[in-house]
């Protein structure tokens, strides 16, 4: 019996689909063969929800542009200013899916082979 149950789900295959948003998040909806599927159906990839942050680091090397001064002094000729230095930011995003939008959903299955659909990424279709 044990093996017959591990067997009859090993069938299952998640499948990729495209979904388009009719209404983005929080409460988001997204039509999908023909149903509305509202927000108890998704994992969202958090990087597309407003108010997502991510906190950077970096090393960045450069100059400033050569800008002159001054009553036309040689100590005021015109110069610039090496930039090496590191730098720490945070990032918040502020947009996310819009009305319209194609979403990749990857459906998830638990041992029950109820489950949802992780969304993620915003896909761009281009026909030739």
């Amino acid at each position: 019996m044990l093996f017959r149950n591990v067997g009859g789900k090993a069938g299952l295959q998640s499948t990729v689909q495209i979904g388009t948003i009719v209404s983005p998040p929080p409460e988001i909806k997204v039509q999908w063969n023909g149903m509305l599927l509202d927000k108890k159906w998704f994992y969202i990839d958090d990087y597309w929800l407003q108010g997502h942050t991510r906190q950077i680091q970096g090393h960045i090397i450069s100059a400033t542009q050569n800008r002159g001064g001054g009553g036309g002094d040689a100590a005021y000729e015109s110069h610039n200013h090496d930039i090496d230095n590191d730098y720490t930011a945070s990032i918040i995003y502020t947009d996310t899916w819009q009305i319209g939008d194609k979403v990749l959903m990857i459906p998830i299955f638990n041992r029950n082979g109820a489950g949802g659909n992780c969304c993620t990424g915003r896909l761009f279709i281009q026909h030739q």
